[in-house]
């Protein structure tokens, strides 16, 4: 199993950070890897909520993730699978109110945790163990970077 975490303080509340985390309508407008999003179950946002999202890899392919909701807790705690080849993934989203600055700011920790399914997820983990994690860690350091661009509050957005 290998397991990678990225924490990263954005300034608004987590209200809002959690808001904008769970529209899916809204995600492949604030994270810059991902184009389409396609709801794969009904209305609502919570556990069992399913979809698809494609993310562009950077040799300028794309690739499908699924992702499904497995807990969800407004707005301190979000965990999601996403399964893989050879190896299922476990996302967690950890949001912690903390005062900044007179203003309102979120501690966001994601935790990604790659747990093989076979021998083949096990041998490549071996292999490419190193590599893979600090390409996960580049590409959830992009996602909270979005994130917190995104939720901005007006006047932080235009001082940036």
């Amino acid at each position: 199993m290998s397991t990678v975490t990225v924490t990263e303080f954005i300034e608004a509340q987590a209200d809002d950070v959690w808001r904008l985390l769970t529209d899916l309508s809204a995600r492949g407008g604030w994270l810059s890897a991902v184009g389409a999003v396609e709801v794969l179950t009904g209305d609502g946002f919570g556990p069992g909520t399913a979809w698809r999202e494609t993310r562009h890899r950077p040799d300028g392919g794309e690739q499908p993730e699924e992702f499904v909701v497995v807990e969800a807790v407004a707005p301190t705690r979000l965990v999601l699978t996403s399964p893989g080849a050879g190896v299922d993934y476990r996302i967690t989203w950890s949001l912690r109110a903390v005062e900044r600055r007179r203003r309102g700011c979120t501690a966001v920790t994601v935790e990604q945790e790659a747990l093989p399914t076979g021998p083949y997820g096990r041998v490549l983990a071996l292999i490419l163990g190193g590599l893979a994690a600090r390409a996960v860690e580049g590409a959830l350091r992009r996602d909270l970077a979005d994130l917190a661009r995104a939720v901005a509050p007006a006047d932080t957005a235009e001082a940036a």
